[in-house]
């Protein structure tokens, strides 16, 4: 009974372990940026300020020839703005629909040219794929994207090197605001996400590009915004969120 009972306590002991190395992983698999609170002194930010009743709407890895246009006609209705994340490699494909959300006063940020992992990537190949995408957006549009984001979030001290250099903040969601919606979870997924943890400040997290033969976001955003604007909040670019974040 005796070896039965150590042998119950050892297997008991093992169990927690295993939980407490599977929370930990869990942890770890974030980008870590995300936990960092608003401090526009700092290069990297995931949340504004919680005073105002603001929210900021981000579409990455864009634009998309059917799908981003789907979402600004939405964002029209709503006389709403929004900041699109842009892929170079797409904008060069459709740079009307990047001169359309400029003409409608969406904000473009430069999510890198071709969606590569910047952690593991060299500072040859981080600088090349952020200044190629500055140049497209601005070969386009006349405009130099003012904020970046990572692609996965991924980036470390040579990302926030090069990208600070030019006075460049690196702009990352509010953790609880990925409903990973490029994977196409459903559009009552995407809705629960966004809406059950809502707070003043938060940068949501959308796709507008995914590769599948329909986006749930388009439909989930029909949902959202006016569920979100019945309850009073005012929707504003990521660089407003900084500008009334620092001025707070």
């Amino acid at each position: 009974m005796r070896r039965l009972a150590n042998d119950i306590h050892k297997l008991f002991n093992m169990a927690i372990v295993a939980i407490l190395l599977l929370i930990i992983s869990i942890i770890n698999s974030y980008p870590k940026a995300i936990y960092v609170s608003i401090d526009t002194n700092q290069a990297v930010f995931s949340k504004g300020t919680k005073k105002q009743k603001v929210i900021a709407l981000s579409f990455d890895d864009g634009p998309h020839p059917k799908y981003t246009i789907e979402i600004l006609d939405i964002l029209k209705e709503y006389d709403i703005k929004a900041t699109f994340f842009v892929l170079g490699m797409h904008a060069e494909k459709y740079p009307e629909i990047i001169k359309r959300q400029v003409e409608e006063g969406h904000e473009i940020g430069n999510h890198s040219y071709s969606h590569i992992n910047m952690r593991k990537a060299t500072k040859k190949q981080i600088r090349e794929e952020f200044e190629k995408t500055q140049e497209i957006i601005y070969s386009i549009a006349k405009i130099r994207p003012k904020v970046f984001r990572p692609p996965y979030g991924n980036y470390n001290r040579d990302v926030i090197e090069i990208i600070s250099s030019d006075d460049i903040p690196i702009v990352l969601w509010t953790f609880y605001q990925d409903s990973k919606d490029w994977s196409n979870p459903g559009v009552d997924s995407i809705v629960n996400t966004t809406l059950s943890k809502v707070q003043n400040g938060d940068i949501i997290l959308f796709h507008d590009y995914v590769y599948k033969n329909e986006s749930h976001t388009v439909e989930a955003l029909k949902i959202i915004i006016p569920e979100l604007l019945n309850k009073g909040y005012k929707f504003v670019t990521i660089s407003e969120l900084l500008n009334i974040s620092r001025d707070i």
